[in-house]
């Protein structure tokens, strides 16, 4: 794939769990222009962290190349996923080995059900890591429990992927297709975009149902804090310049939605 209320929740320890993604000094350029210029960052399992920045700062080409798509190309630098050298695996090894890529804007697949899609896209994960496909009664059976976590109809499932969906409709998509796949590191670009109160609050709900565990991890990307009501993060950095040039708690994006991005990139 290319992603409580009434509970406290406990930041994770620096050094007491393991490096699930560990990026030093990435260079990486687009089209031959360099976007990403020595960024390096750490996420330990458990653990929830927020990258923020103007636009033009490199968050999303981050995404595409942690996530492997074409056309970013990574220069220098190194990036370990779970141990494994992340720029070793094919976009789709990545993704079996559990990596999931949320997207701002989500891909409409005409022709394919989303029930069709995920299943073929679990099955094919599971034969990568040795392990036995799920039937259809037991595939059903799990769409079924995410869908209904996500307020979404199983009628919803049947329809093609996205097509047809509001905004809104796509995101909650986005998180039972996450809920279905079950990864250990979700990476979400701008996965608030577009929601209004209500879907973002659903949407905020399903990331912590989902992630929030000891031994999985979620790097958000957003331009605001309002998402980050709903998802605490434990650690926030500001990229600017393809680099990040900050890092803080959660005070830190309130700092940001008060003051803005100028004076900390400069």
């Amino acid at each position: 794939m290319f992603i409580t209320a009434g509970i406290i929740w406990m930041p994770a320890c620096p050094g007491m769990l393991p490096d699930m993604l560990k990026i030093e000094n990435l260079h990486a350029t687009v089209a031959d222009k360099e976007i990403l210029k020595g960024l390096s960052l750490e996420i330990n399992a458990g653990e929830i962290h927020a990258i923020m920045g103007p636009n033009g700062a490199g968050k999303s080409t981050l995404t595409y190349t942690l996530g492997g798509r074409p056309g970013y190309e990574v220069t220098s630098g190194t990036a370990t996923f779970d141990g494994r050298d992340l720029f070793d695996m094919a976009p789709n090894e990545r993704a079996a080995a559990g990596l999931f890529l949320g997207f701002q804007y989500p891909v409409e697949i005409p022709g394919v059900s989303n029930v069709q899609f995920l299943r073929e896209a679990l099955n094919a994960q599971r034969k990568w890591r040795g392990e036995e496909p799920l039937s259809g009664g037991d595939f059903l059976k799990r769409a079924r429990t995410q869908a209904d976590a996500m307020g979404m109809h199983m009628d919803m499932m049947k329809r093609p992927v996205n097509v047809g969906f509001s905004g809104g409709e796509k995101k909650r998509n986005e998180m039972v297709q996450m809920g279905i796949l079950d990864p250990k590191l979700a990476i979400l670009d701008e996965t608030d975009s577009g929601l209004d109160i209500d879907a973002l609050r659903v949407v905020g709900d399903g990331i912590n149902r989902i992630m929030r565990k000891p031994d999985k991890a979620v790097l958000l990307i957003t331009h605001y804090q309002r998402l980050l009501d709903y998802v605490q993060p434990d650690f926030v950095h500001v990229l600017a310049a393809g680099r990040i040039v900050k890092s803080g708690g959660p005070e830190l994006a309130l700092e940001l939605e008060r003051e803005g991005y100028a004076e900390i990139a400069a």
